[in-house]
């Protein structure tokens, strides 16, 4: 008969699944500060050697990292899903910026589409928050503040869809746009007419989502993303023609 005896689980052990539950789900993120031992300890309701014990293991996984007189946090585990030799690529090479573009819209509209499917009420209410965030945000005009927020809502938008593979894999692509990799989010929202258009984007998008429309949300996805790369574009074309002009004057100044 297939059955094997059932041993009692280490208390250990269930903190570390725990634990590993909450970073895999996207619960704990990446460089986020695990509250101190004793208090940890009193929310799990397990001793401090058996937490000592979980940490550990935790650590020897590369999950958490300490830091010392500072505390345990969670590892900055994403970056490894681009070697830096393809980092560099990508940051020295235009395509790579459409490619990017082009993977996040296929993927952030399936995203959409599950997350007006099958996010829970909770998941739309944390989407909304965020957005109500931009709004008073866009009223205050701080372009980092709402590059921030813009990061936030779409990544409000993969956890309600629910995939963890897909969580982590849009998170790693969304640090190297907070990095610089691929375009700078605060630039595009200096200007007037970009920063309404974005507003206006978020809105449809939060919307349907809140509608619970799949098809309207894939749709206001695709249709923001469309349209951050046409501005890409043509901001591209005005530092060039830029550059063009630059040389005409110093030719004229200089005789």
């Amino acid at each position: 008969m297939p059955f094997e005896p059932v041993h009692p689980e280490k208390l250990s052990t269930s903190v570390v699944r725990q634990i590993e539950g909450l970073i895999l789900r996207g619960i704990l993120r990446p460089g986020e500060r695990l509250p101190s031992e004793r208090e940890l300890s009193e929310r799990l309701g397990v001793s401090r050697p058996s937490l000592r014990d979980a940490v550990a293991e935790l650590q020897a996984q590369g999950l958490l990292t300490t830091r010392a007189g500072s505390g345990v946090y969670v590892a900055e585990v994403l970056g490894s899903a681009f070697s830096p030799a393809l980092t560099r690529l990508f940051a020295t090479h235009d395509e790579a910026v459409f490619d990017y573009l082009s993977f996040r819209r296929d993927m952030e509209g399936l995203a959409a589409e599950r997350a007006a499917r099958i996010g829970s009420d909770s998941d739309l209410k944390v989407v909304q928050a965020i957005f109500d965030k931009m709004r008073s945000a866009h009223a205050k005009r701080n372009p980092d503040d709402e590059a921030a927020l813009d990061a936030q809502f779409h990544t409000a938008i993969i956890e309600a869809s629910h995939n963890v593979v897909m969580l982590h894999m849009m998170r790693s692509m969304y640090d190297l746009l907070r990095n610089g990799v691929f375009y700078n989010r605060q630039v595009m929202f200096k200007q007037r007419t970009t920063r309404q258009a974005l507003l206006d984007q978020h809105s449809r998008i939060n919307d349907a989502l809140q509608a619970r429309d799949p098809a309207g949300a894939r749709a206001a996805i695709e249709a923001h993303l469309d349209y951050v790369g046409v501005c890409l574009r043509d901001q591209q074309k005005a530092d060039r023609n830029e550059a063009i002009a630059r040389k005409r004057l110093e030719k004229e100044l200089g005789g």
